[in-house]
């Protein structure tokens, strides 16, 4: 078995964290720690289950299997290529892309230009969008960039702001509040869908294999050992970063009571702590998060859409993925955030699910029907939900999904999922497919 070196291999694992940790990954934990207050360690263990443990088993779940279009061809051929085209389109140009341009901006640029003209926010994208292009045009060389250059940078000003916490702190811990007054582990987990990461780790093994095969890794038994490998390396520096990052919101949610999102939460300790230049700290942050993450979509996106239509070139798609992104994100942070919700309701379901099957595979192999079962009833509940949650009413459907267990807690699709996993066992068992799973 071929063998990676160590250097290599937490190298890689920080490409892969550096691609995971965006706006959404700053803004949230210090918001969950302002709000949950002197429940903050209950709310981030809820927090992390949904924003690192199954990111890292969708990493896992996607490297056994050979890639997010094997696993979810399992559902059927007319699923995966539709499921798939979603996560690449919400992960990319959607949602995730544009994102990353609009609240870097708002957290770079507008503090020092309160009076920015309306052409402000499309000269910024543009450059932006033109750095993160540069950088993806050579996906290969991602680990030498993201993960020796960008994500130590980032590391390190993060640290300089925990220190400063640490050594200076304003104040302590508050009463729970807002979301967290009740309910806070549930709380924590349906906020740890925000990240959209669990979306993205079924898309960027893709470009974590091409990194490790540029290392001279052939064996594809070997590429997927070091997949997951490095899959690991990202969840264990993602919960340091987030208890972190929760801490400051703690203290800072229990001093300063003007905020209304993440990002207002780190803007009031930094600027307590360090003045002037903790604004700018945290801007330069801010900055190198989002571009990571915009490489990494943007790679992994243009990647994929190279396989579907190998005609056109992957810097082609790399500039038309850009050039949309650039054109949404224009419209503004707000309006990019009110729409990716009802899009993660239904998605993040059948993420979760698609992933607890395919690490169940030596065990649901045995009854192929669990999956498109198990996958209809998941998605029928969680697209109800979300329009219901958006406020498009149903005949007969509100009144079902207010009545299903975990409701409250936004969990209402796991009774359904499991249900049409007993019925695809059942169907299975009757069809005979057990004793020959090659036959569905």
């Amino acid at each position: 078995m071929q063998t990676l070196k160590k250097q290599d291999r937490f190298f890689v694992g920080l490409t892969l964290f550096s691609m995971f940790f965006g706006a959404g990954n700053l803004i949230f934990p210090p918001f969950l720690g302002a709000q949950a207050g002197t429940a903050t360690w209950i709310a981030l263990f809820g927090f992390a289950l949904s924003a690192i443990g199954l990111p890292i088993l969708g990493v896992v779940a996607v490297a056994q299997s050979g890639g997010l279009p094997a696993l979810s061809q399992r559902v059927g051929k007319r699923f995966a290529a539709v499921f798939t085209l979603l996560m690449y389109l919400s992960i990319g140009p959607g949602l995730s892309i544009p994102r990353t341009a609009s609240t870097s901006f708002e957290m770079a640029v507008k503090p020092f230009w309160q009076n920015a003209s309306g052409w402000a926010l499309p000269l910024y994208s543009l450059a932006f969008f033109a750095v993160a292009i540069l950088v993806a045009f050579k996906p290969e060389k991602l680990t030498d960039r993201l993960g020796k250059i960008l994500a130590p940078t980032l590391l390190v000003l993060i640290f300089v702001i925990v220190a400063g916490c640490l050594l200076h702190p304003p104040g302590g811990y508050a009463q729970p509040s807002g979301n967290y007054t009740s309910g806070v582990l549930s709380q924590g987990f349906n906020d740890g869908y925000l990240t959209m990461d669990t979306i993205a780790a079924l898309n960027f093994g893709i470009v974590i294999a091409l990194n490790i095969k540029n290392r001279g890794i052939s064996e594809n038994r070997s590429v997927v050992r070091y997949t997951i490998q490095a899959g690991w390396i990202a969840g264990a520096v993602l919960f340091v970063i987030y208890a972190a990052l929760a801490h400051l919101g703690a203290v800072s949610g229990g001093s300063f009571s003007n905020y209304t999102n993440g990002a207002m939460v780190l803007t009031n300790l930094v600027s307590w702590l360090y003045g002037p230049v903790g604004t700018v700290l945290l801007g330069l942050i801010f900055v190198i998060a989002c571009l990571n993450t915009a490489i990494g979509c943007l790679t992994s996106c243009s990647e994929y859409f190279c396989l579907l239509a190998p005609k056109i070139p992957y810097r082609v798609w790399v500039i038309i993925f850009a050039a949309i992104s650039f054109g949404i994100s224009i419209s503004g942070l707000d309006t990019i955030l009110t729409i990716s919700v009802p899009i993660l309701n239904v998605l993040y379901p059948l993420s979760i699910v698609l992933i607890a099957l395919g690490l169940a595979h030596r065990f649901t192999r045995y009854a192929p029907l669990c999956y498109p079962t198990t996958i209809a009833f998941t998605g029928i509940v969680s697209l109800l939900y979300a329009l219901h949650k958006a406020g498009i009413a149903i005949p007969y459907a509100d009144s079902f999904v207010t009545a299903l267990p975990l409701y409250n807690s936004g969990l209402c699709w796991v009774l359904p999922a499991v249900i049409g996993c007993a019925l695809g066992v059942a169907m299975s068992l009757l069809k005979g497919l057990h004793k020959n799973p090659l036959a569905a």
